[in-house]
């Protein structure tokens, strides 16, 4: 079978795409867009055939990528725009690409009306069914239509996608009119909960008998206990399970395995935390959301993981057994990132890059689906 040409649109640090390639080395990323320096270089980093233009992608035209192709053909579009750029989103009334309004989403769409690829898959923010009042996701609708493509969108969770994680995402897939659209099957059982989406036939269904999905503890259990700014660099044990050793895969040296160094008061707080803000003495703290200071459940998935899974008083960050918040690695783990995929920039970068990302194993899942689309 013949290679099948992705472009990795606002790609971060490339994980999305990274599920593509690890499910068939038939996905090829040749091209990737990013705005921020150091994940554009995570990118080039572990897609180091791509071309990755470090820019804002309103100043990145799609004709850029054109010489790189060599004639090659774009099967595939995938990219998450920012959901601040959808707030003056319109129809298009031509393909005139001076007429396109200057969002972040009509570059994505620009980009898919440029390259006519026979699938893109946008993902987003849950929040996106609702901007609005829907209006949003209405014209969104509209636009893909009037490019020529049927589409359909679901809430995934991650959790049922092998991801030791509660994240749920928008997962749009569009394909050219002659293609069968479908979604990925879930492969474990979680029962989430998705608040503001009404219509079940927009959340994905759950088949019995799955095995139940992945807690933080099967993703983390292996890792070498770290004391607040302590670092260990040598895995202490073997792995405990398959995810584990998946993750594992060809590493010798354990790398971003460091716990932030908590100041006194922190560590006294950390001492008392549990499910909720509610388990710190009042006396402690003075305000924070719920879910401030409080401790990972180890039996169940994590939360979904944000931009501050280093700091308890911004996150549900608390390792389940140590009096810590997660580091880098375990939380690149929760993410589903291997623990050889390469991380460019300051360790702030870095935890930015993971909090970020799409979990390369939700984007597997995608990939298997798109893989079948295409065959």
């Amino acid at each position: 079978m013949r290679e099948i040409n992705i472009l990795d649109l606002f790609s971060g640090t490339g994980g999305f795409s990274h599920g593509f390639t690890s499910y068939s080395n038939n996905f090829k990323v040749v091209g990737a867009v990013e705005l921020d320096k150091d994940a554009a270089k995570t990118t080039q980093l572990n897609h180091p055939d791509c071309l990755v233009i470090n820019d804002d992608i309103r100043k990145a035209k799609p004709s850029l990528f054109k010489e790189h192709l060599h004639s090659r053909k774009i099967d595939v579009i995938i990219g998450g725009p920012p959901c601040q750029g959808f707030s003056s989103i319109r129809p298009f009334r031509s393909s005139d690409e001076e007429d396109m309004r200057n969002s972040l989403f009509e570059q994505f769409a620009l980009y898919v009306n440029y390259f006519k690829p026979k699938v893109f898959v946008m993902e987003n923010v849950v929040g996106l069914v609702t901007h609005n009042n829907g209006l949003t996701l209405k014209l969104i609708e509209e636009v893909f239509s009037s490019l020529g493509y049927k589409f359909e969108w679901k809430i995934l969770n991650s959790a049922n996608f092998g991801v030791p994680q509660k994240r749920e995402r928008f997962i749009m897939i569009g394909v050219l009119k002659d293609l069968k659209l479908s979604f990925p099957e879930p492969t474990h059982s979680f029962e989430g909960k998705t608040i503001g989406i009404k219509d079940k036939k927009k959340m994905i269904i759950v088949r019995d008998n799955l095995p139940q999905a992945l807690s933080v503890m099967d993703a983390i259990g292996d890792l070498p206990p770290v004391t607040s700014g302590e670092e260990k660099i040598i895995y202490e044990s073997n792995p405990l399970n398959d995810y584990q050793r998946a993750r594992r895969c060809k590493s010798s040296k354990l790398e971003l395995h460091k716990a932030t160094k908590h100041p006194p008061k922190m560590l006294e707080i950390i001492k008392y935390a549990g499910d909720n803000i509610n388990c710190i003495p009042k006396h402690l703290i003075s305000s924070g959301f719920s879910n401030c200071y409080s401790r990972l459940s180890p039996n169940e998935p994590a939360p979904t993981i944000t931009v501050k899974f280093v700091n308890p008083a911004s996150s549900k960050c608390i390792h389940p057994l140590q009096n810590r918040a997660l580091t880098p690695r375990e939380g690149a783990r929760i993410q589903s990132f291997d623990d050889n995929y390469k991380f460019y920039g300051s360790r702030v970068q870095i935890i930015k890059q993971i909090g970020n990302a799409v979990p390369p194993l939700l984007g597997k899942a995608i990939a298997r689906t798109i893989f079948d689309i295409l065959n």
